[in-house]
């Protein structure tokens, strides 16, 4: 049976997820926007038969298996609640929720409904150097971890004059860099290493508390340009650094923020290990450095027939040919469609699931309270 879809969100997300589907062989059935009109418009713009009026109406459309939520932050809790109890298979956009209350009862939703799929998309995982990276630690090759760091910095924040719906707090939530970007990075440590952070100190800037919002709407990574705009007050993040202490003694640095120049979406880590370290930068994502006390250091270049097994079947390309972000995306879809079509819902998940997504919010939440607190905090 073809497996079919819906997308709630027309914008730069709802966009990428309808390509990525599409590439898996997924039908993308209908599309839901913030209005009647966005929603024909969204349709007739990527190519999608059906315009939904309201999440009602997809919901009770019986054609549509999984809808992937891609929505503002603030409609998250309340669309996946929805779909999840009128038995759809939900993939939503991080952060899962406004807080971890919100995250906590979606994920008591969710196992309550052990036959549906209910996935965050943490696609970043899925990049072939970062599950060659996994496997590399969970073989041990490069010892007992000690420590990591690393930052997630953009700039597309970087003016005053710079304006998206996650700036304000009632549709982002109280996090913007870290709940936006700064929980890709977590979650991918965590994934890689096998860690759990389990106290945490932080400190968070805003840089511009008021910034020129333009009266339509501007995209994500999009100016604003020369619209009219007014003064708006601004008490979301532009900046955060966290310092981490992981389950085992291990130790951590995270800085993440939108407002360093150049930077258009770099991740980047080091984890330090008894007998080596390894380093991946997003901007680069084909290559892998691994760091030696006592012999040369290497950098691997992404070449299925040079990877780790575990590795292997995320590297759809050879050697010499790149593979990126769209990528990742498609390995997601890849791995839960898979899931899904197989039908053992007992089986272990191979993709980012609510619980995930609830632990980056008890991190957020973490987060915040250290910082207004001047101090550390324990992971709920």
């Amino acid at each position: 049976m073809t497996q079919t879809a819906a997308i709630i969100g027309t914008g730069f997300m709802g966009r990428v997820h309808t390509e990525a589907l599409r590439r898996v062989g997924v039908t993308v059935l209908g599309i839901l926007g913030s209005s009647p009109e966005k929603s024909r418009q969204a349709a007739e713009s990527f190519a999608i038969p059906h315009a939904y009026p309201h999440v009602d109406a997809l919901a009770a459309d019986p054609s549509v298996q999984v809808v992937h939520v891609t929505t503002p932050n603030k409609d998250h809790f309340s669309q996946c609640e929805r779909l999840l109890k009128a038995g759809k298979h939900v993939i939503c956009e991080k952060p899962l929720a406004m807080n971890a209350a919100e995250s906590a009862q979606l994920v008591a939703l969710a196992a309550a409904h052990p036959t549906l799929v209910a996935c965050v998309n943490y696609n970043l995982r899925y990049y072939p150097m970062i599950q060659h990276c996994r496997a590399m630690v969970r073989a041990g090759e490069i010892g007992t971890i000690l420590a990591v760091r690393g930052a997630y910095v953009q700039d597309w924040l970087l003016y005053p004059t710079d304006w998206n719906w996650r700036v304000e707090a009632a549709a982002g939530g109280k996090l913007r860099a870290v709940g936006d970007i700064g929980t890709h990075w977590l979650d991918m440590i965590s994934f890689i290493t096998g860690l759990t952070v389990e106290s945490l100190c932080a400190d968070m800037a805003t840089v511009h508390p008021t910034r020129r919002k333009p009266r339509h709407t501007a995209e994500t990574f999009q100016s604003a340009g020369a619209q009219t705009t007014d003064d708006t007050r601004v008490d979301t993040e532009d900046w955060a650094s966290v310092l981490l202490r992981y389950a085992g003694g291990v130790r951590g640095a995270m800085s993440t923020g939108q407002i360093t120049a150049g930077r258009k979406n770099s991740l980047s880590f080091e984890i330090s290990g008894s007998k080596g370290a390894l380093a991946w930068h997003h901007e680069n994502p084909n290559e892998l450095w691994i760091g030696r006390r006592d012999t040369p250091n290497e950098v691997i270049i992404k070449d299925p027939n040079l990877m780790r097994p575990e590795a292997r079947d995320y590297a759809n390309y050879p050697g010499g040919h790149a593979e990126g972000y769209s990528e990742t995306f498609k390995e997601l879809y890849r791995a839960v469609y898979r899931y899904i079509a197989q039908g053992d819902f007992a089986a272990p998940r191979p993709f980012p699931t609510f619980a995930d997504g609830h632990q980056q919010m008890c991190l957020c939440d973490a987060i915040l309270a250290s910082h207004e607190g001047h101090g550390w905090v324990t992971v709920g």
